[in-house]
This record gives structure tokens, C-alpha cells and sequence, in this order.
């Protein structure tokens, strides 16, 4: 089975990942915005709800951001993305192995995976299967608890080095770091409060594409 190539995920990536603090509703409503913004991926990830509601959100999801650029994700839970329509699944570092969701997915599904280390980019690539990675967390980043350990900029520019999947950094993420990330390698970004209800998502995206593709930047 072909993969999906970086291009085709739009590169520079940027991923919406859901974070519930709202309804349901709010949540769909947002990652449609996005999606009509020019999102290309949002990663479904409500850990707290079970297979039902979790299954319900997915196709709602699915319904929402049918006919834009964006695909969804379903985080680890293959049986509900397939079920609920969803375009994908993101694999935990610790999940399953993307090439036994190859045997069960149908061509042209997305298959992603979290990673932390160079090492686990590595293994990812080498066991096949995977269109992507997601690597964190890069910064400090308030969806963690304090002292959560963070890689840095050279631990991104090492992995991305070191693997030829897109590689996307999650973590701290924002329109200042855009571009010292994508000077590491990175192919997009992904993130949670980036995204947040009470930011023009349309803007936010603009902003992210100009600084991704703009001259050479540096944290600060």
C-alpha cells in the first residue's frame, strides 16, 4: 500500500488537537472552523470519554470537516476510527504497531504516531507503517504539569535528521516558534492551547503558514 506523502499532508502540517474544556458541540463547531481555516489534521484525543460518546464525537467530527483539506485522526482507537468514518488513527508510543493497522485499514488511511525520543523516531520508521510522527514536548508547555521533562529544539532537529517521515513538534508550540521549528526540520506543528476558543483560528493558521514559510528565525 502507497503512503500518503508529505505533500500530501500539506507540509508545513498543522494539527489541531482536541483538549475538551466545553460541550461536545463547542468542540465540533471549533474543530470545524479550523478545519474551513485550512487545518490539515485534527487529532481527536478525549481520553475521558468512553467507546459510545467517543464513537458519537467521532462522527460528528467526521460530518463537520467533510468536503475541506482536513482529516481526522482518531487517538489510538482504531476500532472507533473505522467505525466512526474518521480519516485516520495517531498511535500512543506505546500502542499497537502501525503496520498491524495496515492489515485492517483501508487504503489511503492515515496512520500516525506519538514519539519521544530519538530513538522511538527511529524504531517508528524502521517497523513501517507510519505516515507521520509527532514529537514532544518541545517546550514548556501549560498542558503539562510543572517539571514535565522538555526536548528542546535540538532534540527535534536530531529526530527530524534522523528520520524521512514529516515530523511534526508538539509542545509549547506558538506563532513565535514557528519558525526556529521548521529550521530544525520539522514539517509542521501540532498543539493543543494554539488552537484555543478564544483565538481567530483563521488568523492564528495564517500566521503559522507566513512564519513557517518566512526567513530564518530564533526562539526567544
Amino acid at each position: 500500500m502507497s503512503k500518503p506523502s508529505p505533500a500530501a499532508l500539506g507540509r508545513p502540517v498543522l494539527c489541531l488537537v482536541t483538549g475538551r474544556s466545553g460541550s461536545a458541540e463547542a468542540l465540533v463547531a471549533r474543530a470545524a472552523g479550523a478545519a474551513r481555516a485550512g487545518v490539515d489534521l485534527i487529532q481527536l484525543r478525549e481520553p475521558g470519554l468512553d467507546g459510545r460518546r467517543l464513537l458519537a464525537l467521532t462522527r460528528d467530527l467526521a460530518a463537520a470537516v467533510l468536503g475541506t483539506g482536513a482529516r481526522l485522526v482518531v487517538n489510538d482507537r482504531l476500532d472507533v476510527a473505522l467505525a466512526g468514518r474518521a480519516a485516520g488513527v495517531h498511535l500512543r508510543g506505546d500502542s499497537y504497531g502501525a503496520a498491524e493497522v495496515r492489515r485492517l485499514a483501508p487504503a489511503g488511511f492515515l496512520v500516525g504516531r506519538s514519539v519521544h525520543s530519538e530513538a522511538d523516531a527511529v524504531r517508528a520508521e524502521a517497523d513501517g507503517g507510519c505516515d507521520y510522527l509527532i514529537f514532544g514536548t518541545v517546550f514548556e508547555s501549560p498542558g503539562k504539569p510543572p517539571g514535565h521533562p522538555v526536548a528542546g529544539l535540538d532534540a527535534l532537529r536530531r529526530v527530524c535528521a534522523r528520520v524521512r517521515l514529516p515530523v511534526l513538534a508538539i509542545g509549547g508550540m506558538s506563532v513565535a516558534a514557528a519558525a526556529a521549528v521548521r529550521d530544525a526540520g520539522a514539517a509542521g506543528i501540532a498543539g493543543i492551547g494554539l488552537f484555543q476558543e478564544d483565538r481567530d483560528v483563521a488568523e492564528t493558521v495564517n500566521a503559522l503558514r507566513s512564519a513557517m514559510a518566512g526567513g530564518r528565525r530564533e526562539v526567544r
